[in-house]
């Protein structure tokens, strides 16, 4: 069949002529569906493409006759990009750029992590200045998780007491870390 044919064949399907239309499908399928095949390397996708290319240019048709390509080029480049569009379906969609908040890492950045040394500088310092018991009491409490009986049994002292030299010691270290 000469290109002049398949030419015929097209304008008359965009007439919706369905034995044009019939014909056409004969004659180029073979054709078109190696093009869907080559792009989508699964053939049975490559069937279920070709048939969607024939909706497209029985549809479509009437917009080949505005284009200077030759009519295989034009039903290979609507079954080539129809392919490509169906791998671009697959694809998983974008994320939401609100969702890439929970990528970022969450540990401190450098101007945090220099701000934190300094203030733990200023903590320790602070710490230094209780009496090591209560001192110790503190960074069990705080820093270890450690709870009051845990504390008050280590330290030999009773619960309520313990209490108390937490409450104070948080008094003292505020007042420093004031200063």
């Amino acid at each position: 069949m000469t290109p002049q044919d398949i030419t015929k064949l097209i304008v008359r399907t965009s007439m919706k002529d369905r034995a044009a239309f019939d014909l056409l499908y004969r004659q180029t399928s073979a054709k078109l569906f190696g093009v869907c095949l080559r792009v989508l390397n699964d053939r049975s996708e490559a069937e279920e493409a070709l048939q969607e290319v024939f909706v497209k240019v029985w549809t479509k048709a009437d917009r080949f006759a505005a284009s200077d390509l030759s009519p295989i080029s034009w039903l290979v480049a609507v079954a080539r990009n129809h392919a490509i569009d169906r791998i671009r379906a697959r694809r998983k969609a974008t994320v939401a750029i609100d969702d890439a908040i929970d990528v970022a890492d969450p540990s401190p950045g450098p101007e945090e992590a220099a701000v934190a040394g300094g203030e733990a500088g200023r903590i320790n310092g602070c710490l230094d200045e209780l009496e090591k018991d209560q001192a110790a009491a503190v960074r069990g409490a705080y820093l270890k998780g450690e709870s009051y009986a845990e504390l008050a049994e280590r330290h030999g002292v009773p619960l309520n007491t313990m209490r108390t030299w937490l409450r104070r010691s948080l008094l003292k270290l505020r007042e420093c870390l004031e200063r």
